[in-house]
Order: structure tokens, then sequence, then C-alpha cells
């Protein structure tokens, strides 16, 4: 489901997803910076779960059934969530349960921010996993961030290097955008 931009060639539709209960955050913005960066474009879309609070506890609300559908069909998805207890949110979780196993369809990046380096892995051992789950692909490690450098493009520069390129030639192969 590319896009294309104003000389027609094709774009990624990019998805951020940001779990972080309190609204506006540094993971929000850690998470919209990377996704420009991935992709060279704002995102298309940007969900921050805090906004929808209980309606992410109604199976049967309508808004984030669509939501849903939308980060599902997204070729490029970042999903951020802060660490918590060295896993990610709770309000995450809420949010990818209503995925099923082939839900998420392009490439999926996770990223955690946290305190210190002490759970550097928690991208790899709890966000990873449950993105490829539900079908998303994940060409990249998950990249894990201390909060207090979450502004400091120094802190995301060596992951981009090794990621980017793997990632765009991804979303080359399987949709013609390009990141």
């Amino acid at each position: 489901m590319s896009q294309h931009d104003p000389a027609g060639r094709p774009t990624a539709r990019v998805s951020v997803v940001v779990g972080n209960p309190k609204p506006r955050s540094r993971t929000l913005a850690a998470a919209t910076y990377l996704a420009r960066e991935l992709a060279g474009h704002q995102p298309d879309q940007v969900v921050d779960l805090a906004d929808l609070g209980p309606r992410l506890l109604d199976w049967q609300d309508a808004l984030v059934g669509e939501l849903v559908t939308e980060v599902g069909a997204a070729d490029l998805v970042v999903v951020a969530s802060p660490t918590y207890k060295g896993a990610y949110t709770g309000l995450l979780k809420l949010f990818l349960d209503r995925f099923a196993t082939d839900g998420l369809g392009g490439v999926a990046v996770p990223l955690m921010l946290g305190a210190g380096p002490g759970h550097a892995l928690a991208p790899e051992l709890t966000l990873r996993p449950v993105l490829t789950e539900i079908g998303g692909i994940v060409p990249a490690r998950g990249l894990y961030v201390v909060d207090s450098a979450y502004d400091d493009p120094a802190a995301y520069q060596p992951w981009l290097d090794l990621a980017r390129p793997v990632i765009g030639a991804v979303l080359d192969s399987r949709t013609g955008a390009t990141a």
C-alpha cells in the first residue's frame, strides 16, 4: 500500500505506535524521529496510545479497530515503548493483542527507551517476538535508547547506519517503495 512522492516515485506508508501511558512523551518524540529518519518524510500516521485510554479495553471499539487495520496495512511501522520492568508497557500489549497472526503486513521496528543500559536487550527479547508473531517483518535488531538521550541524534546514528540499508532493501523488494 505504498504512496507516491510529488515526482511519482513510490514512498513507504509509515505508521508510528507509541505505548507510553504519558501523552506526548519522549517515547513519542523518539519514535517519530526514528520513523522520519528511516522514511525520509514525516510519518503518515502517529498513534499515541495514551490518547485512547480505556477504549483499548473495549474489544468492540470501532476507532481502535480502525487503527489496528491502518497500522497493519502500513509499509513501515515503528513500535515504541518505555521499558517497564524489563519489558514493554501493558498499554502497548493491549493494542498489539488486537492483531491477528497476520495482522501486521509490513516492516516493523521495535524501539524502547529506558533509564540505563541494563535493559538494552528488552526490544529484542520482549517486543521483537510479538511483532513477528503478528506478522511483522523485523529485518534489523531492535533499538534501545537511554531516555536521557532521546533527543540526541547521535544516540540513533550507529543503529541507523546498520539498519537503514537493510530496511530500505526489504521495503523496496516488497512494495517498490523506498525508505
